[in-house]
């Protein structure tokens, strides 16, 4: 891969003995900081650094004193589930001033800290880039009042800083997700999922202010996943006439039987002139025009609270760790840089780089360039804008060509995942949008063979990203041996392109129908899958829909038995999650929730490994946190099962610790799609409509008719690092283990030695940043 500087290696205990590591928090805070400062603390002492809390910011830092103290393995325990900053965050007008940055460079001298962690927005890392460059010179001045001896100044002689974005409004360039946003569109859902029934009951307007004062993030995204019908924000104003518009749009939806409106509005929405569009000016305009029942709804700083979602958690452990490894490789000329996530890849971009790009979004909002701002943005936003504009179209173009038009189908193999339906509302208006016919197969495999079509409309599909489940239907079964049947319907309901919704199952049909297209010519058309699984065990993604609503429900779990276990001391629970033989579920909750272990089928454990955690449990128990955490996946072993481990606990522990077992179940399939999988649901399908469309086209007839038969022509959809990509069933073959349903190789394992070390074990940890330019960032679209 291009831009790629570190070499993948191992980083082992130690290894940076005696190096002195600051952490702070500045600027407004987010959920995912706690996790961010736990991650840091903990792989700095792993690595053998000193470690000191700043706390209170930038303001800490100035007045020094009991603001800079030593943080130790404890200072972070039971802080992972916490919203906020536990060290404090505050804005200071003293560091803007030299002789402000001068007492900071005097105090950190002090305690003999020259490496910095800095978790805040771009003015945060914007001052701390200006201290780092005046750093020489601050320590000249030092020298020459006599604050500090020569021999101070030669051994702390360069400052090294790295950061991480910490903000919910996901302002920051050269990263697709800053620590907190995932957590504020949680609470920002969770609003609209409740107004939803208030405002169908009275059929009333609702309209929703959200945060982003200079960024349409949360907006744009919560327009998206809430099924919104108009939204506004500050990189793409509407038009002039946008209260006609609006009231035009709002009037649509309810003659087409529709009972309530909401309207997404960021606080800091103008129009094409740069004046400010207030909840209260749309709101007089819908009561004037339409004489609606309208209320306003200003959720303020509730997006910033609350828990942390899981997303959060594991992204400031990964961003926290990568964060203490580059300021540990920092040299006295390297150019700092700010831990970014680049698609599901942690990376290390040059920190200025992004701050520029930043302000030239702001720029370009001065000078009304629009499309400049949105562009500035990255692909990742410009999409979702799109996606959001196309889907609350309520009534879609006409195609100008008839003959163009295609007939598609869509259906479920497998079981439930949240994030199936709102893959399949936008599969079905991104098809209709293009003028194709589209046929929801309801129950699968069985459905199909018995003729369960329905032609879906526009309106048929309304409210149904908010919903868990599969409204069409789902079951397990496979083709095989059902070919014939299967051939005879489609011809029959005249299927030019299909799509598959599910988990392993739906991957491993698909791939028998690709098989049988020798046989069966019904089957020489575009065959796709969209992989759904809370299991995460589908080869060809590192990420299925579902997963993630999964591994929140899992975590919010752990945090209610941490809770319990809390209050009784000295209590260890083992927790067993779902996910057939793979580990995915088990290794993230265990990284989210803080567990001390999790045990899973593809890292093969031993009596000794169990007896290990058991002395683990012991002397945790003695240096004063007294609970404990043992994750297990449900196939992690057949002998090792949870209730052996139960066992084993409870009689090793007798005297030290008692010991309970949670078999969590089918809970965990979740009720409500969390924003992550209704945005994901959405997106995929639309690149599914896209990559049909472009099939349509390579395999046209002269005839008329569609027929392919090569591989590239039945492909899976997946999210590769750092980009979407459709690979051939055929290709995938090669990566997957039939029998244990999972891929031969797995993206997350390699944060399995962080779980380690973030619980305090011994284990040698594989950095996974890469260093990229903001260009390079923007090059792909990702997944965010």
């Amino acid at each position: 891969m291009e831009g790629v500087k570190f070499k993948q290696r191992f980083i082992e205990r130690g290894s940076h003995k005696d190096k002195g590591l600051a952490i702070f928090t500045s600027g407004g805070d987010s959920q995912g900081m706690n996790a961010a400062v736990r991650a840091c603390v903990r792989m700095a002492i792993y690595l053998g650094c000193k470690v000191f809390f700043i706390r209170e910011g930038y303001q800490g830092m100035v007045d020094g004193g009991k603001n800079i103290e030593e943080a130790n393995w404890s200072s972070v325990s039971s802080i992972i589930h916490r919203g906020g900053t536990v060290i404090g965050s505050a804005r200071c007008s003293e560091f803007r001033e030299r002789s402000g940055r001068l007492r900071a460079a005097n105090n950190l001298i002090e305690n003999g800290i020259t490496n910095l962690v800095i978790i805040g927005g771009d003015g945060s890392l914007t001052g701390a880039n200006l201290f780092r460059q005046e750093w020489p010179s601050l320590l000249n001045e030092l020298e020459a009042t006599g604050s500090i001896t020569p021999e101070q100044k030669e051994k702390n002689s360069s400052l090294h800083i790295v950061g991480m974005v910490g903000s919910i409004d996901n302002d920051f360039c050269g990263t697709d997700m800053t620590i907190g946003t995932d957590s504020a569109l949680h609470r920002i859902i969770e609003a609209i999922d409740a107004i939803v029934s208030t405002a169908y009951s009275h059929q009333r307007t609702f309209i929703m202010e959200v945060m982003g004062r200079h960024c349409g993030y949360l907006s744009v995204v919560t327009g998206i996943v809430s099924e919104a019908d108009y939204v506004f924000l500050p990189e793409s104003p509407p038009p002039q006439d946008w209260p006609d518009r609006l009231c035009e749009k709002l009037l649509q939806e309810r003659n087409a039987g529709q009972r309530l409106n909401i309207i997404i509005i960021a606080e800091g929405a103008i129009d094409r002139d740069g004046s400010s569009i207030t909840a209260d000016m749309v709101k007089k305009v819908v009561w004037d025009k339409l004489k609606q029942d309208t209320r306003i709804t200003v959720l303020g700083h509730v997006q910033r609270g609350g828990n942390p979602s899981a997303f959060d958690r594991v992204l400031g452990c990964r961003m926290g760790a990568e964060a203490v490894l580059a300021l540990m490789e920092a040299k006295a000329d390297s150019v700092p840089v700010v831990v970014s996530l680049d698609g599901n890849q942690a990376v290390r971009v040059p920190l200025m780089e992004c701050v520029e790009r930043t302000k030239a979004v702001e720029n370009a909002m001065n000078n009304k360039d629009w499309d400049l701002a949105v562009k500035l943005r990255g692909r990742s936003f410009e999409r979702n804008l799109q996606t959001y504009k196309m889907l609350t179209r309520l009534k879609p173009p006409e195609r100008t060509n008839p003959d163009e038009s295609r007939c598609l189908a869509v259906m479920h193999v497998g079981a439930p995942a949240c994030g199936m339906n709102a893959a399949v509302r936008s599969f079905v208006r991104n098809c209709i949008y293009r003028g194709d016919k589209v046929y929801g197969i309801h129950d699968g495999v069985e459905g199909l063979i018995a003729g369960n079509f329905k032609e879906m409309g526009w309106s048929d599909v309304t409210g149904w990203v908010c919903q868990g489940g599969a409204f069409l239907g789902t079951k397990r079964t496979l083709p095989e041996c059902k070919f014939r049947d299967i051939a005879a319907r489609l011809k029959e309901f005249k299927i030019e392109g299909l799509l598959i919704i599910g988990g392993f199952e739906a991957y491993h049909a698909c791939g028998q129908i690709a098989d049988q297209r020798c046989t069966y010519p019904e089957f020489c058309i575009p065959l796709a899958v969209i992989p759904s699984t809370i299991s995460n065990n589908v080869p060809g993604t590192e990420f299925s829909l579902g997963c993630d609503t999964g591994l929140n429900e899992i975590t919010e779990i752990c945090d209610r038995i941490r809770q319990s276990a809390q209050g009784t001391k000295r209590r260890v629970f083992v927790i067993e999650t779902m996910g057939g033989y793979c580990g995915y579920l088990a290794t993230m909750a265990g990284l989210a929730g803080g567990a001390d272990a999790a045990y899973i089928f593809e890292e093969k454990f031993s009596i000794k490994d169990l007896q290990q955690d058991v002395y683990h449990m012991a002397s945790k128990m003695a240096e004063g946190v007294q609970r404990g955490l043992i994750l297990r996946n449900e196939k992690a072993s057949d002998n090792y099962n949870t209730d052996f481990i139960h066992r084993l606990f409870s009689e090793e522990g007798k005297g030290l610790f008692s010991c309970r077992m949670n078999v969590l179940g089918h809970m965990q399939q979740g009720g409500s799609p969390t924003p992550f999988d209704r945005n994901m649901g959405t997106k995929m399908a639309a690149k599914c409509v896209e990559w049909f469309t472009e099939q349509f086209k390579n395999s046209l007839q002269p005839d008329g008719s569609i027929h392919c038969t090569d591989k590239e022509s039945a492909c899976l959809l997946g999210i590769i690092k750092r980009q979407y990509k459709f690979t051939p069933l055929a290709d995938l073959i090669a990566e997957t283990n039939f029998e244990h349903r999972i891929s031969k190789s797995q993206w997350w394992l390699k944060l399995r030695p962080l779980l380690r070390i973030l619980a305090k074990h011994d284990s040698a940890y594989e950095e996974e940043g890469l260093y990229i330019t903001v260009d390079e960032e923007c090059s792909t679209d990702s997944l965010a």
